[in-house]
């Protein structure tokens, strides 16, 4: 018999993420019919999206004030609804800020809680460990060095690796890729990747398309894609047309693992995508830039040099990082123009960045859909 279960994704890595996770424990349990919050690769697999997860992407202090009493509004329904008629477990897939207080809350009531993907108390605000601990039965771990971590506060874990590592193929066919999104197999393309959030695009893409146009002047040939999650199709394409860029930069909807496979480098915001490319083995450019009131109370609270998760599991700068101030159009332009220019003057750089994503693919391709629905019938069983 199928568990009755609940979950809440917030934004479109958290989306993918549970779509993956859901199609493993549909195999396990082909009856299950989730509810919560969701999106489209959730409704794929079966999912009742009581609100869509758009409603939850907001990113940093001071974007997420503007949305507060939505927000709050949001979780105090759902709570009510899951109280009312009890799930067998709920799984809070990321979006801890929204999610570890909705888990508090059914934990206490004698809901098991679930949290996949670990919040990064390795990276930075580490007093979040004690929330975890207080909301949580389990947390599903995608990088190796998790549970160990997350043991040593009393809290359980598995290492179910990361999901995306066994969907993206190790070796992608670029030319079909190109193929597939009409671009010239002998053109050099540069994929910009802003992020998916409204907050993201206000801040990021205006530097990321003022970029492009640095880059498009010294190298004229350049071709420039962008893959808009569906939310924001509208906003990107207006950000482009107000940029002047319309005739350099194609826009397309979603595709964005296409649109790796088939560049030579990409200018990414900072998030999941960034592994992603990691996984595609494509040198990147990593940048962001958020509300200056969020990053003053974000700053401080940062435990590693590094914020781009290629360059904080490889435990160095293997790719440029920009933040915030640093995050400028030249600067931007520049290290992308050195990516485009290392075949010519520097031999052997991509090759090496290469072979330093690979041992990365590896060390993250698990089971991922069996050792999560493993992990869950325990939980269930307990």
């Amino acid at each position: 018999m199928a568990p009755q279960l609940a979950m809440v994704a917030g934004e479109s890595s958290g989306d993918l993420l549970a779509g993956l996770l859901l199609g493993g424990l549909r195999e396990r349990w082909p009856a299950l019919k989730p509810v919560g919050i969701g999106g489209p690769q959730m409704v794929q697999q079966g999912f009742e999206a009581w609100w869509p997860n758009s409603k939850l992407a907001v990113s940093g202090y001071a974007e997420v004030l503007r949305h507060y009493l939505e927000i709050l509004g949001i979780r105090k329904q759902l709570r009510s609804r899951l109280l009312a008629a009890p799930p067998d477990v709920f799984i809070g897939v990321d979006a801890p800020d929204f999610n570890l207080d909705l888990e508090a809350d059914l934990k206490a009531q004698g809901i098991k809680t679930v949290h996949f993907v670990c919040p990064s108390i390795w990276a930075w605000r580490p007093e979040r460990v004690d929330k975890i601990r207080r909301s949580v039965d389990h947390v599903l771990c995608l990088f190796p060095f998790e549970p160990a971590l997350l043991a040593r506060h009393g809290i359980a874990a598995t290492y179910v690796g990361h999901p995306l590592a066994s969907v993206i193929p190790m070796q992608v066919d670029k030319a079909a890729a190109r193929s597939q999104l009409g671009l010239p197999l002998d053109a050099q393309v540069v994929a910009l990747l802003p992020g998916s959030r409204k907050s993201e695009l206000r801040n990021i893409a205006p530097r990321f398309l003022a970029a492009a146009a640095l880059i498009h002047q010294a190298r004229p040939g350049t071709r420039f894609i962008l893959p808009a999650a569906p939310g924001v199709l509208d906003e990107v394409r207006q950000a482009v047309q107000l940029s002047g860029l319309q005739d350099r930069v194609q826009v397309v909807a979603g595709q964005s693992h296409t649109v790796l496979a088939a560049c030579d480098v990409t200018l990414i915001a900072s998030g999941t995508a960034t592994l992603e490319a990691a996984l595609f083995k494509r040198p990147m450019v990593i940048a962001y830039n958020m509300h200056w009131l969020s990053w003053r109370i974000m700053a401080p609270k940062q435990l590693q040099p590094w914020v781009g998760l290629p360059n904080i599991l490889c435990q160095e700068f293997v790719v440029p990082e920009y933040i915030q101030q640093a995050a400028t159009p030249q600067a931007l332009s520049d290290a992308v123009l050195q990516w485009l220019a290392a075949p010519q003057q520097a031999p052997g750089k991509i090759a090496a960045l290469e072979k330093r994503f690979n041992a990365l693919h590896l060390e993250l391709q698990r089971d991922t859909r069996r050792l999560a629905a493993d992990a869950l019938e325990k939980i269930l069983n307990t």
